[in-house]
């Protein structure tokens, strides 16, 4: 089990960063959120815990120990893998997730793509007692990134990243238009994964298409 990595970032991409560590490029699945504080030249150290398949083994990045806790803690629900617990983590902080289960708010767990009303009651019934109560002031839904106004535009990328995160493709182009607004979108990986992140916080408070 790789628990955690520290290294140089390489490279960002919209839902991976790569991380050399000892002549090694690690390639770390994360959040909008954390990918869109790394910086490529720039050290840095995430937790990190590691998906094994049989085809595949996958290493999954992370802010701090708590984001990489609940990550391995909702996939003890059933139907909730890597992908979906990602989502999850896009859409809320630790926090939130926690504020959520504890007051049974089943919308708000139904904004993550590819949760619906049985999911989240699922969700509430089985993570009462493994979340832990919630301690904090963070908000339930992920704070939105900033946007860039530079040529080439990229924000295509985005809707198909958020498309692969579950929404559908009109909801997601959608919220990338109304986040850039009339302006042309992003052109470097940063400037991508803030846009994400914030395409992602318009559409937690949106019905899944």
């Amino acid at each position: 089990m790789i628990a955690s990595v520290r290294g140089n970032v390489q490279s960002v991409s919209l839902d991976s960063a790569v991380i050399e560590v000892g002549g090694l490029g690690f390639l770390v699945q994360a959040t909008p959120a954390t990918l869109a504080a790394l910086r490529v030249g720039e050290a840095v150290a995430l937790d990190t815990s590691m998906v094994v398949r049989e085809d595949s083994l996958t290493l999954y990045g992370f802010a701090d120990a708590d984001e990489r806790e609940v990550f391995e803690i909702v996939q003890s629900v059933s139907g909730v893998g890597p992908r979906i617990a990602m989502a999850m983590l896009a859409v809320h902080t630790p926090e939130g997730l926690r504020r959520a289960v504890a007051g049974e708010d089943l919308a708000a767990l139904m904004r993550v793509p590819g949760i619906g009303r049985k999911g989240a009651q699922r969700l509430v019934l089985e993570l009462a007692d493994r979340l832990g109560p919630p301690s904090g002031t963070s908000s339930t839904e992920g704070a939105g990134g900033r946007t860039a106004a530079r040529t080439p535009d990229r924000r295509g990328q985005v809707a198909e990243a958020l498309a692969g995160l579950g929404w559908s493709a009109r909801p997601a182009e959608d919220a990338v238009a109304a986040v850039v607004g009339a302006g042309p979108g992003p052109t470097t990986d940063a400037e991508v994964a803030a846009l994400l992140r914030a395409a992602l916080a318009k559409l937690s408070g949106v019905t899944r298409g």
